[in-house]
């Protein structure tokens, strides 16, 4: 990767709301509403100030999404073939050398996500960072776990992206893991640590407090 400063003009920001929301009864996620507006709307509040221009990857109710007021684009694979298919919408549509993905379920993540995986990315001369959280198990103990739906990439994976999707995989860590990636941790002092809680269900959906401090 080239060793040049990467700020936000560098980044397309992707959110992901193209899933089936099996988990919450089949409604689309990114339209369901909290703290008086939707997931998806939120997602984009967070996102925007952090790139340069936002998309949206959604495969319902497109003309819903189309009123946040950025450009939406559906998958280019039938069947819903999961994240994977977003972030191929996300590089194929980008206008900028980099996209950050983020899923419209998380609508606490850090407001400077872009920032920290811009610089791991230079840093490490990785080809892809991603986000790696704090996790509580059954078993009370907490752990960092990797977030593969969080990761900053550049547009010129594009073709691996193509190649690994036509073979039939569809697995994230499978194909990161054929890439130089960085897990980037946040879990510092400051950090919120519901910041990339996902929302699965509406029992979590209404139980989800709103940020320490919001956009």
């Amino acid at each position: 990767m080239p060793a040049l400063a990467l700020d936000r003009s560098d980044i397309t920001g992707l959110i992901l709301a193209g899933g089936l929301g099996t988990r919450m009864g089949g409604v689309d996620k990114g339209l369901q509403q909290w703290s008086n507006h939707s997931l998806a709307w939120h997602a984009l509040q967070r996102l925007q100030p952090q790139v340069n221009t936002v998309l949206v990857n959604a495969n319902r109710h497109l003309q819903d999404y189309q009123e946040l007021g950025v450009p939406v684009y559906p998958d280019a694979l039938a069947d819903f073939p999961g994240p994977l298919a977003g972030f191929l919408v996300g590089l194929q549509h980008a206008s900028t050398p980099y996209v950050l993905t983020v899923p419209c379920d998380s609508p606490r993540f850090p407001l400077d996500l872009a920032s920290r995986l811009a610089q791991a990315l230079q840093d490490h001369q990785a080809e892809i960072a991603m986000v790696s959280a704090p996790e509580t198990g059954p078993d009370g103990i907490t752990t960092l776990r990797a977030q593969p739906v969080f990761c900053l990439l550049p547009v010129q994976l594009q073709a691996s992206l193509q190649a690994f999707l036509a073979s039939g995989q569809r697995k994230i860590d499978r194909w990161t893991a054929q890439h130089r990636t960085v897990l980037v941790p946040f879990n510092q002092a400051q950090d919120d640590a519901m910041a990339f809680a996902n929302i699965n269900t509406l029992a979590e959906l209404n139980a989800l407090a709103p940020p320490p401090s919001t956009p």
